[in-house]
């Protein structure tokens, strides 16, 4: 009989999330000069909005956590280009939502309905 340590077991199924989580993750394409990092490149493009750093200071101000979030995993389809949510926080709580190229080019506030 041979034993497994937890470590072995635990580590077999991964490569295999990490598969499928990278494949729904990256539903957006993006672009292979971004060296890896596409969600830092949708942050910095809504960080450095000026209505989002005015706000984002004010916050500041008010010892409030200021956060971006990017929802890789609920893409968005816009005049046909897909879009990443980045979401801005304070405290945990949502102020605005942007949709954000991958290639950062393009960053656009959504609406609520």
């Amino acid at each position: 009989m041979r034993i497994h340590s937890a470590s072995a077991i635990l580590t077999r199924p991964l490569p295999a999330l990490l598969a499928a989580l990278s494949a729904g993750a990256l539903a957006c394409e993006a672009p292979a000069d971004l060296e890896g990092a596409p969600w830092r490149v949708a942050v910095a493009r809504v960080k450095y909005l000026p209505e989002v750093e005015a706000w984002a200071e004010y916050q500041q101000r008010e010892r409030n956590v200021v956060q971006y979030v990017v929802r890789m995993d609920e893409p968005k389809t816009l005049q046909g280009r897909c879009h990443w949510p980045v979401e801005v926080r304070a405290d945990g709580k949502l102020w605005r939502r942007y949709l954000v190229t991958p290639d950062g080019r393009t960053a656009v506030e959504e609406k609520k309905p």
